[in-house]
């Protein structure tokens, strides 16, 4: 489907990106039958400019774990596509009533509500087509779908975010809180690695590794994006801030306060790296991902 001249031995963190881009920008290269108007709006939706934390996570644990990246990149498309349909949808009116992201106006507010509607359902039917489609052996892709079918399902991602409504205006506890987020955002963290791993035929305790990894690191993301939602930058964040406590939500500085989020964030980050020392120094990349996210900004 699209061809690939990747390094097989990467240096950090974004090692990836123009591969990614470009093998994003290919799978949405659809026939005359998609209409014109969803395809605008799915390549606005998808190649947004963005840091693909998720689909780099696919081809590191592939890596880690002596895998061929190039046969995980369908996998890594796939789960960057499953992220972009999520954000679509959670901008809508009906969800988080978005009106800006990534510096641009929401897929709705560019397009309109039924066009929006419509992107999220075209893309999470490509990424599961691609995994069908281009991950081998047909056991492993199989395998593939229903991990990644069940992280973003009713009991996590989808999961997540129903339980992240529901508990508006309504006061959490710290463990309910985290309950919520290891659905809502670790679980894509998860399987992003899970998958690379699973391509890879990584053993158990490889597997088991990067679970713990990815669920400190998908926790520690949410922490940092809670703080910087009280205290970052909307340049830099492409977002409009301080829409969480106007809407009510639960989030760890407003639980925890500020200075006892911040060290949540770096005992998780610092959990998530001695996750990796089965790896040694193979997993300098992973480490560098994780170190990325503790001082992000955007």
């Amino acid at each position: 489907m699209y061809k690939m001249s990747l390094s097989t031995t990467p240096s950090g963190l974004g090692s990836y990106r123009r591969e990614i881009e470009a093998a994003l920008s290919a799978a949405v290269q659809f026939d005359s039958d998609c209409p014109d108007r969803l395809r605008e709006a799915i390549e606005y939706s998808l190649l947004a400019p963005g840091k693909r934390l998720r689909p780099q996570l696919v081809l590191m644990a592939c890596d880690v774990c002596g895998g061929d990246i190039r046969a995980a990149m369908p996998a890594a498309v796939a789960v960057e596509m499953i992220h972009a349909y999520s954000l679509v949808h959670d901008d809508l009116p009906a969800m988080d009533d978005d009106d800006l992201r990534r510096g641009r106006p929401t897929c709705h507010k560019q397009f309109d509500e039924a066009t929006a509607t419509l992107v999220g359902d075209a893309l999470q039917a490509r990424a599961f087509e691609l995994l069908a489609k281009d991950v081998h052996p047909p056991e492993c892709a199989a395998r593939c779908c229903a991990e990644l079918g069940r992280a973003v399902g009713a009991t996590m991602l989808v999961g997540g975010q129903a339980a992240d409504l529901g508990s508006e205006f309504q006061q959490c506890s710290l463990a309910e809180l985290e309950a919520i987020h290891r659905r809502k955002t670790g679980a894509l963290f998860r399987v992003s690695l899970r998958l690379g791993a699973m391509i890879a035929d990584a053993s158990d305790g490889q597997l088991a590794a990067l679970d713990d990894y990815g669920d400190n690191l998908g926790l520690a993301f949410q922490v940092i994006d809670d703080l910087l939602d009280v205290s970052g930058s909307e340049n830099n964040m492409g977002k409009r801030l301080g829409k969480d406590a106007h809407k009510g939500k639960n989030t760890y500085p407003a639980i925890l306060g500020i200075e006892a989020s911040q060290a949540l964030a770096e005992k998780l980050i610092e959990n998530a790296c001695v996750s990796l020392e089965i790896f040694g120094e193979q997993a300098t990349p992973l480490r560098e991902l994780a170190l990325f996210v503790r001082q992000r900004n955007t």
